[in-house]
């Protein structure tokens, strides 16, 4: 029955739709109910349980808070955001933020690839991932970042993406 509660608590009011920023993301229970009774819903259905990588972060005393978790995905939006090529996929799994994709990193001389990525994580300390395009085989190795480095290296890694 708690699982069934929580992927309710998970699910965007309205659904998830076209949404450009992961602030127009920020429409289910866990966005806006009480910070302290989403942690404790989340740690009583477990750790594995599918949420966002600020209630993963936050459970793990990784960030302060989920305001702050917002405002660092509010930064990063406000510099991609304002870049020509960069564009918000609302269409993360489950419980999960979004992501970018620098759209002109798909085709290139060899053909099509993985977009260039950006995706928040609860991994490290700077809670952003740059996942560089690929084409080929093999996994697409994640390069740490915070939002002040990501907007720091944009100009370059949009150069060589």
């Amino acid at each position: 029955m708690l699982a069934l509660e929580w992927s309710h608590a998970i699910e965007a009011a309205g659904g998830v739709g076209l949404a450009d920023s992961p602030a127009q993301t920020r429409r289910a229970w866990i966005h806006r109910a009480d910070e302290q009774q989403v942690l404790a819903m989340f740690r009583a259905v477990g750790p594995e349980a599918p949420a966002p990588w600020w209630l993963r972060a936050l459970d793990r005393g990784r960030i302060a808070s989920r305001a702050a978790a917002f405002a660092l995905e509010d930064e990063v939006t406000r510099l991609l955001g304002s870049r020509p090529g960069w564009v918000f996929v609302p269409w993360a799994t489950e419980g999960e933020v979004g992501y970018w994709e620098f759209v002109p990193s798909e085709s290139g001389v060899y053909g099509p690839a993985e977009p260039t990525t950006v995706q928040f994580t609860d991994r490290h300390p700077g809670f952003v991932d740059l996942l560089p395009a690929h084409r080929g085989p093999g996994q697409r190795q994640a390069i740490e970042f915070t939002p002040a480095e990501l907007r720091e290296q944009i100009e370059d890694l949009e150069n060589i993406a």
